[in-house]
């Protein structure tokens, strides 16, 4: 009776490992057990942020029911799609350990430049656009400059950043202060009336639910022919069903209201857009990388100044594009643009959302959710008729338990990673 060798009796056990493993994971009490495990080692994805949505619309809700109102949503997200761009362009710096401080006086510069360019000089809208992002794109280049040549801190440049933005705002607006933009005009409307019939939202509603499953089904299909453990097919259409049931629910009940507003639904596309670039592109596996670890990422070949630069870039850039956004919102510029807690509202959004300040983890789509996090409590505390020293405050205690939370998880990551 011949006996199989131990070489072979090695690679057998390795299959029935893999088997296993395939097996394990093919079921729903498999991908509990893993999302569990996740959580233990401080991997805690989008976890906090729910749970901390959920306690503050309870809480709001049961003090002032009008806060749950269509009506009131919808304005919320008006608002939040402003500052969303500015802590989009925060989590670019933030994935690499980094800051930028001047966010909110270069979104209150590219209002006031936008401003200047269409109203007092005449430029078409377009132009007017096109030129405040290439000055906020020019800033973010200045930033990188000093970083990577002069070995300046970002906290020190964007700081110096700050100040210089708000004095050359100053200066372009003049003696008056302020510039007041044509109500009847389709920048203005975007920023205040617009929204998306019925019909499209209830469309757009529908999409992502079907881009999970398209993806998550491909992604299965190759895990499953390289021998690999993969989702299992009864989580993934749970998990696309339970997005679209959300997302179709969601549209409806703004529809009982204004409806879905059209600058939200760009800030989603562009969220969608810059997730995909991090998470898709080797430009993005190079930011986690770089933020992860500089020098492995530098010996691994990749540029990393050529990184910061694109990085600093993009944050200014968004920040201009958030400035302008404003604008039409208030259908003015004025010297208080981009001043007060705009700063701390971006800033906020993206660490409450998951970013973390050590650089490496993150994603776009925690500034979505943050800055929902940050605009629900402001909108609340406004409906409750509290002062602004008491929204500054929370917000302020929102933001420390945030950084809290991620400092623990990151904690539980290395421990775990030691063990």
């Amino acid at each position: 009776m011949s006996h199989p060798s131990s070489k072979q009796e090695k690679n057998m056990t390795m299959l029935d490992r893999s088997d296993e493993r395939v097996t394990h994971s093919d079921n729903l009490s498999g991908a509990l057990k893993a999302f569990i495990g996740r959580i233990r080692s401080g991997d805690l994805g989008m976890l906090p942020v729910a749970l901390g949505l959920i306690i503050i619309s309870t809480v709001f809700s049961i003090l002032n029911p009008v806060f749950l109102a269509p009506g009131n949503l919808v304005n919320l997200l008006f608002d939040s799609a402003t500052v969303g761009f500015l802590a989009l362009g925060v989590v670019c710096v933030l994935l690499l350990g980094e800051i930028d401080l001047s966010i909110g006086s270069m979104s209150g510069l590219a209002s006031a430049l936008f401003g200047v360019l269409w109203v007092n000089m005449g430029w078409s809208i377009g132009m007017a656009v096109l030129a405040a992002l290439i000055f906020g794109a020019a800033v973010g280049a200045v930033y990188a400059w000093l970083f990577n040549r002069m070995g300046m801190p970002s906290f020190v440049a964007t700081l110096a950043g700050l100040l210089a933005l708000l004095g050359l705002q100053l200066y372009v607006l003049g003696t008056t202060g302020s510039i007041n933009l044509p109500y009847d005009s389709i920048v203005v409307q975007f920023g205040q009336i617009m929204v998306m019939p019925d019909w499209f939202s209830y469309l757009v509603a529908l999409l992502p639910g079907v881009v999970m499953l398209i993806v998550g089904a491909n992604m299965r299909s190759r895990r499953i022919a390289a021998s690999l453990s993969a989702e299992p097919l009864s989580t993934l259409l749970l998990r696309a069903g339970v997005l679209t049931a959300g997302l179709v629910f969601a549209a409806y009940y703004l529809n009982l209201g204004r409806g879905v507003p059209w600058i939200f639904g760009l800030f989603v596309v562009v969220t969608m857009l810059l997730n995909y670039a991090l998470k898709r592109t080797k430009w993005g596996r190079s930011v986690f990388a770089v933020g992860g670890n500089r020098e492995a990422a530098r010996r691994s070949g990749i540029n990393v100044k050529a990184i910061y630069v694109s990085c600093f870039m993009l944050c200014s850039t968004f920040a201009t594009l958030g400035g302008i956004l404003a604008a039409s919102r208030l259908a003015s510029a004025s010297q208080q643009a981009g001043t007060g807690d705009v700063n701390l509202n971006a800033i906020a959004a993206a660490v409450i959302g998951g970013t973390s300040l050590f650089g490496g983890r993150g994603s776009a789509w925690s500034a979505l959710l943050g800055v929902i996090v940050i605009q629900s409590i402001s909108n609340g505390l406004t409906l409750l008729n509290l002062s602004s020293s008491l929204r500054y405050m929370i917000t302020g205690g929102v933001l420390a338990i945030a950084v809290i939370v991620d400092s623990l998880a990151r904690r539980s990551r290395v421990s775990h990673g030691r063990a």
